[in-house]
């Protein structure tokens, strides 16, 4: 924000609340929002007259209406969209006065005797500075000086209006009877009156000044004011939001101070107390550079005191950080190569960061369910010639079991597939050999699977894990009697390892064994290969009906496709990283008959591929089903369109002749199906082909899977296994389309020049993030989301439903009213809500948040300078979200 407009509400804020807020809440404002513009191709009357004076630039004038001029023609009199231009001094006016000999000039609108409004008032510019409104204007084209009254232009993301304003030969302005503000009316709705003041290039002083709300004025004042205009940002304190949190009583959230660093950097520290004696702070920084790159940190930490005073939890606080660094480049910035961040790390703790701090106070129910994050950052080149490499750093954290995996660094290389025999001059067919295309891609990690308390300590590094893995794949596609697409190929693989795991076992005479496993640092490696072929093809059905009916054809496309694979047993003791399990006697361990083995590379950075003898044949069957029928919206009554009722329902399963049991694979399928314009549901599941048996024990019976097919035990249909089904759908899909519209909006905004780097952030935090924001430009809205899944291992039969539904509703054009919540099936009852209620009131937003039930139980009000950005796209910032402007 600039330091005048942040000064300004300062000493507002200070008389009345004794806090000062939204130091950082940035004013942009577009002329051509008010300004009628000059499209006028030539005028019917246009003169160039030459003043009397020394000076040699000659005043333009001209006029749409008529040009009058005195009987000496000393004085020009022009009416309708007049314009005179002289120097780097622009005016345009209804009416226009110019009189030759004083070198002056004076412009007003006129009253239009129809409506009675005053139009076509005075718009002018005098060299870089801005474009200004007037009622009425004289001007001295010899001097420069001018007189201003009722005047409406920018000042450093202020506005002035009203009064009168003096223009000295030194460009200096006198003031009076000013109003000063950020709202970028014409008739603002809030300001201070200045009474009297001098305008310079770096400051302004005042005389006495105070407060107008509404066109009432307030006891809000002060003598005298002093304002620096240094063209940069300012620092200032940050209002609070007050509310009541059921568990800790209440609260003020989000208080602070914002530092204004430079154009490139700001950073913001902010806190949130209660009166159980709670309290959060954070450490909020946004830095960006114009076509470069932009982003933002967020540290956090909070103690949080839970239950009835006096209570365990009460007297021990739980102590919560989370750090947060996102990060983007832009795509111009530095072709082929891009940087990228996206990092958050979060304590676990007693119930975890997310649910002791509702979220980070924002209320957001979906992320206090949170139980993992993930981070990373990553820097990837890409060549001319299709090769690529990346490097990337993440890690992984599951919040209930504290369980961190860290992958520093990860990199990969990949070569695209190429022609090696290919010829440099195509003449006629491709020869078969020809058409053979090798890839190669190479991967590397260093990974370290730990928990949160362990990773600290000083045999952390014993946990690291380091290897490569290489990939070569060969492949060769062709087709056959016009129908038949038929693809051959291989691939070798190899993988690289700087640990490996040795295992001593020791057995006992109940036939049980234990073992104890070493991990040693030494260079291990290890190769695989597989052969495959596969064949693929289209099937079309169709089925005319009545040319005159609803219904007239239905077609149906079915993919059916077949492949076979071979890799030979790689699980064999002493091929490829498997080796027996050998006791303290030196004989082999048995179990179930079989020889024990176990692989050097478990738990390693790269594992590897390597199963057991493979000789499969792979099926697969895709469909599609789609309905031709009448459109009614045709008004010649021939029209039809397309209706698809199955999209893409596909079968797969495969058969391994060289597996010793359950050859073959259970058959997995999904699809979707769309019902209506609005309603479309994805569906998958899993068919079990193989029989159960009962196995009584003492106690309990349980059915165990065989390695034999549902028909041999006289079942029908085999087993489902597992099955699921989701949708969504919207009461209003035009608030999609209206969303996209916005968007569109958006982007055309962002491509507008002349905005600064403030307001080209502005619009990129609304790109990274538009659910952040409340959108009166859609009227209405409701959706809702399902989800079911069911499996079943024989025994136990598991059902799940989620249920999430949301949306918001216009109850004027200025106030919505926003709300989330969903269905807990388990326990019969809704989950958490979150209720919103926000009013535009152009430049300032103003919210109440409400979550009237459940753990998480509270409101907050909040009210706030807006960014004009944010104005002119009718947007208004969620509560709990952070920006440079909130």
């Amino acid at each position: 924000m600039k330091p005048l407009k942040s000064s300004i509400l300062l000493i507002s804020v200070i008389l009345l609340t004794h806090v000062v807020g939204k130091a950082n809440a940035f004013s942009h404002f577009s002329l051509q929002q008010i300004i009628r513009q000059d499209t006028t191709k030539k005028d019917s009357v246009k003169k160039t007259g030459k003043n009397n004076s020394s000076i040699d630039q000659k005043v333009e004038y001209k006029a749409e209406d008529s040009v009058k001029m005195s009987a000496d023609k000393s004085i020009v009199y022009l009416y309708g969209n007049a314009r005179v231009v002289y120097g780097d001094f622009e005016l345009d006016a209804a009416y226009i006065k110019y009189d030759k000999k004083q070198n002056s000039i004076f412009a007003r609108g006129l009253k239009d005797p129809k409506t009675g409004r005053y139009t076509g008032k005075p718009i002018f510019k005098s060299g870089a500075e801005g474009t200004a409104i007037a009622d009425s204007i004289f001007y001295n084209s010899e001097t420069t000086r001018a007189k201003v009254y009722g005047v409406f232009s920018e000042q450093e993301g202020g506005f002035f209006s009203g009064g009168q304003s003096k223009k000295q030969i030194d460009d200096e302005l006198h003031v009076k009877n000013v109003m000063y503000s950020t709202c970028n009316l014409p008739h603002p709705h809030f300001g201070l009156m200045i009474s009297k003041g001098v305008v310079t290039e770096k400051q302004i002083i005042t005389g006495p000044v105070y407060m107008i709300i509404e066109d009432v004025p307030t006891f809000l004042g002060l003598p005298f004011a002093f304002f620096p205009k240094p063209n940069k940002r300012t620092s200032g304190f940050i209002l609070p939001t007050p509310g009541e949190d059921a568990t800790r009583g209440f609260f003020l959230q989000n208080g602070g101070y914002y530092l204004g660093l430079n154009d490139y950097w700001d950073a913001k520290l902010i806190g949130s107390i209660y009166t159980n004696g709670s309290y959060e702070t954070s450490l909020l920084s946004n830095y960006t550079k114009r076509y470069k790159f932009n982003g933002n940190i967020n540290l956090a930490y909070a103690s949080f005191k839970d239950g009835l005073e006096g209570t365990e939890a009460f007297k021990n606080p739980t102590k919560n950080f989370s750090i947060n660094w996102s990060h983007s480049q832009n795509a111009n910035a530095n072709p082929g190569t891009t940087f990228s961040a996206s990092v958050r790390l979060v304590s676990t703790g007693r119930k975890g960061y997310y649910r002791n701090t509702a979220a980070g106070t924002t209320y957001d129910i979906n992320t206090i369910a949170t139980n993992s994050t993930s981070s990373s950052v990553s820097y990837a080149k890409a060549y001319s010639n299709g090769m690529n490499f990346s490097l990337a750093a993440s890690s992984d954290q599951t919040l209930s079991t504290r369980a961190i995996s860290l992958r520093l660094p990860e990199m990969t290389f990949n070569v695209p597939t190429f022609n090696p025999f290919s010829s440099k001059t195509a003449v006629g067919e491709q020869k078969w050999y020809q058409k053979i295309t090798v890839g190669y891609s190479l991967q590397g990690t260093n990974r370290i699977d730990t928990f949160d308390s362990l990773l600290f300590q000083n045999d952390g590094l014993k946990r690291l894990r380091s290897g490569f893995s290489h990939s070569i794949p060969i492949n060769m596609s062709f087709t056959a009697l016009k129908y038949l697409n038929f693809s051959l190929g291989g691939t070798y693989n190899e993988v690289w390892n700087f640990q490996s795991v040795n295992r001593r076992y020791t057995s006992y005479a109940d036939n049980t064994y234990s073992f104890r496993e070493d991990t040693t640092s030494s260079f291990k490696r290890a190769g695989s290969y597989s052969l495959s072929t596969s064949m693929s093809t289209k099937i079309y059905g169709r089925r005319d009906f009545n040319p005159a009916g609803k219904i007239q054809a239905l077609r149906h496309v079915m993919t059916p496709n077949v492949s076979f694979s071979y890799s030979p047993d790689f699980t064999k003791a002493g091929a490829g990283p498997y080796r027996p399990a050998i006791d303290q006697n030196g004989n082999q361990i048995y179990t179930s008959g079989q020889p024990l083995k176990y692989s050097i590379f478990d738990g390693m950075a790269q594992p590897g591929s390597f199963g057991g003898p493979n000789a499969s044949i792979g099926f697969g069957l895709d469909n599609t089903v789609e309905l031709k029928v009448r459109n009614k919206n045709d008004t010649t009554g021939t029209g039809s369109k397309k209706i698809p009722i199955i999209q893409g329902l596909s079968f797969s399963g495969s058969y391994n002749f060289l597996a010793t049991s359950y050859k073959l694979s259970t058959i997995g399928f999904s699809g979707r199906s769309q019902f209506t314009d609005k309603l479309g549901i994805n569906y998958n599941g899993t068919l079990d082909p193989y029989a159960l048996e009962a196995d009584t024990v003492p106690g309990s019976t349980r059915r165990i899977r065989q390695d034999r097919y549902f028909w041999q035990s006289g079942k029908f249909l085999p087993r489902l296994a597992n099955f699921g089904f989701s949708f969504d759908y919207s009461l209003n899909p035009e608030a999609l389309k209206r969303k996209n519209e916005a968007n569109d909006k958006l982007g055309a905004a962002a491509n507008k020049k002349g905005l600064n780097d403030i307001q080209s952030e502005q619009l990129a935090a609304i790109s990274r993030d538009p659910n952040a924001f409340v959108d009166f430009n859609i009227p209405w809205n409701f959706s809702f989301s399902y989800s079911f899944q069911y499996s079943n291992d024989g025994n136990v039969n598991t059902v799940s439903n989620t249920l999430n539904f949301n949306g918001d509703v216009n109850l004027t054009p200025k106030w919505k009213v926003t709300f989330n919540s969903g269905y807990d099936f388990k326990n019969n009852g809704l989950t958490p809500m979150n209720l919103a209620i926000y009013r535009d009131l152009h430049c300032w937003d103003m919210s109440v948040n409400w979550v009237p039930y459940g753990a998480y139980k509270s409101y907050s009000v909040t009210i706030k300078v807006k960014a004009s950005i944010l104005q002119d796209l009718k947007l208004s910032k969620r509560q709990g979200f952070y920006s440079t402007y909130r």
